[in-house]
């Protein structure tokens, strides 16, 4: 009897071996199938030309700074924060008559700020020489 036990416990063994090795290799090819089908999406989205995504321009968003500033100046007429990036926003906009108004509002707050006066003098005699 006890050689039939280890031919037994012997053909037992290689059973369980042979069914580890197609667990092992049904896993595998699942793991590398489900990789592949995971890839081909990205692979395919990556190969196609994006689309032109619109931005928006730098003027635009120019605009909308100073309409948030209008919109706080509205609040508070004196935030001379606001005013000054109001000013500064109007002269990027090249809109240099829109800059002046924040600039002499902030030169009547803040007389000492020579810098103020600086720049409103500069921007009326640039005023005064186009009109010419």
């Amino acid at each position: 009897m006890a050689g039939s036990d280890e031919e037994y416990l012997i053909t037992r063994k290689k059973q369980i071996e042979r069914r580890q090795k197609i667990v092992t290799i049904v896993s595998m090819f699942s793991f590398f199938g489900s990789t592949v089908f995971a890839v081909i999406p990205v692979i395919q989205q990556a190969s196609q030309p994006k689309p032109a995504i619109a931005s928006p321009s730098a003027e635009s968003v120019l605009q909308q700074q100073a309409r948030g500033y209008e919109l706080v100046l509205q609040r508070e007429p004196e935030n001379q924060v606001a005013l000054e990036k109001l000013s500064v926003l109007r002269l990027q906009l090249k809109d240099a008559k829109g800059a002046i108004e924040p600039l002499e509002k902030l030169v009547q707050l803040r007389p000492d700020r020579q810098d103020y006066k600086v720049v409103l003098e500069q921007i009326i005699k640039q005023q005064g020489n186009s009109e010419q």
